[in-house]
């Protein structure tokens, strides 16, 4: 298993005791007017994840202007689970049980997996994540994210650090948030397993209010020759202006996903020249790919923020558009799930391998980054072809 089920548990029983949600969930979708579609999404708290979700109404808005499908509108009902677990619960139960949508699209949580992953089983309802954040994302029957996740991330991360740099030194500092240190520590498991190598600083203390600058200075000290850091992008913008501030050389910093965005690249200019980044998706930096036209131009007139969280919202709905459209018949909750445990895989330019769901006990299919990195305040890719970890996790 990618992490242990514990967390995800108590999390659970936590949220449930909370809410008094011991009940039976009831209700279907698929009335005659609208089709009702859901997500729960950490639009609040201390990490929000807003683009992934504003990227699937932008798809669904679109779809409802061209005339639904079959005539039928999608009702997108946004959920924020304000990162907390037994709001969490709560929103689950209401999108599911009260709203009786058909679906889950789109949604980028901290711990909506981990919280709400038996309840959506239970239901008989799937999730086509956008974001997939906490470890049980990607664990579960009823769950398939679109993304690669931070912890295939961290892995193809170190893979690069080790194997292609070359560094000896590889280090690592992590901020642990929910229930995701044996996510990461599978992550770091498995590359020592595939390279035969040890971290040099294994950190996992870092929060996101952290000054950064006592990490930064370790580094240096252990003589750290490339560092893996998963901020978020205020984060690793407090970051690496330490590292300019405090004028440290020699050291290649590597971040996950979510710092790999134009607001990064505008804040940081010069001063994050050098850093790498890994685009789960085909890189938005890339203005003239044909893989990224039709989600550019859509974000663009949306005004969603050109990210990978928008990437992987957009590339949801547009999954569960493609299949709502081949189901004959109503659409209900039920003939959604057929259709997505039955579904063939998905390959699409923006990705590095095909989207599945199926009947599979969990779900990984994004499993290929592009490496970019930062030169003059503009991410430029590094590896045009794909990076494909070549060892396995859990």
């Amino acid at each position: 298993m990618i992490a242990s089920r514990a967390s995800a548990v108590l999390l659970l029983a936590t949220a449930v005791t909370a809410c008094g949600l011991s009940d039976e969930p009831t209700g279907q979708s698929g009335g005659d007017g609208t089709i009702k579609v859901g997500s729960v999404s950490s639009l609040s708290g201390p990490v929000t994840f807003p683009d992934s979700s504003s990227a699937a109404k932008a798809v669904f808005d679109r779809v409802n202007k061209q005339g639904g499908i079959n005539g039928r509108t999608i009702e997108f009902i946004r959920a924020d689970d304000k990162g907390d677990p037994a709001a969490a619960a709560q929103a689950a139960r209401d999108v599911v049980t009260n709203q009786a949508v058909v679906a889950l699209v789109g949604s980028a949580s901290l711990l909506d997996c981990a919280v709400n992953a038996p309840f959506y089983q239970q239901t008989g309802i799937v999730a086509i994540q956008g974001t997939g954040v906490d470890p049980t994302c990607f664990e579960s029957p009823a769950i398939s994210p679109v993304n690669t996740g931070p912890y295939l991330n961290t892995a193809i991360n170190l893979y690069y650090a080790s194997e292609v740099l070359k560094h000896a030194k590889v280090c690592s500092f992590l901020a642990i948030l929910g229930n995701t240190n044996d996510a990461y520590g599978g992550a770091i498991q498995s590359w020592t397993k595939l390279t035969g190598k040890q971290l040099v600083v294994d950190d996992r203390t870092v929060k996101p209010d952290s000054d950064p600058t006592p990490f930064v200075l370790r580094a240096r000290k252990e003589g750290c020759q490339a560092v893996l850091y998963n901020g978020t992008e205020p984060m690793a913008i407090a970051w690496m202006k330490v590292v300019k501030q405090q004028d440290v050389t020699g050291i290649d910093w590597l971040m996950t996903t979510a710092p790999y965005t134009e607001a990064v690249a505008k804040a940081l200019g010069s001063d994050g020249d050098g850093a790498y980044a890994n685009a789960e998706f085909e890189p938005f930096t890339d203005a003239d790919s044909p893989a990224l036209k039709d989600w550019r131009e859509l974000m663009t007139s949306a005004d969603v923020p050109l990210t990978s969280f928008g990437q992987g919202g957009y590339l949801a709905a547009t999954y569960f558009v493609d299949t709502l459209k081949s189901i004959q018949g109503p659409i209900t909750r039920e003939s959604v799930a057929k259709a997505f445990k039955s579904l063939k895989p998905i390959q699409t330019g923006m990705t590095g391998t095909p989207y599945e769901f199926g009947a599979a006990a969990r779900h990984l299919s994004n499993r290929a980054g592009k490496i970019v990195q930062l030169r003059g305040g503009t991410w430029h890719v590094v590896t045009p072809d794909w990076v494909r970890y070549p060892g396995t996790l859990g």
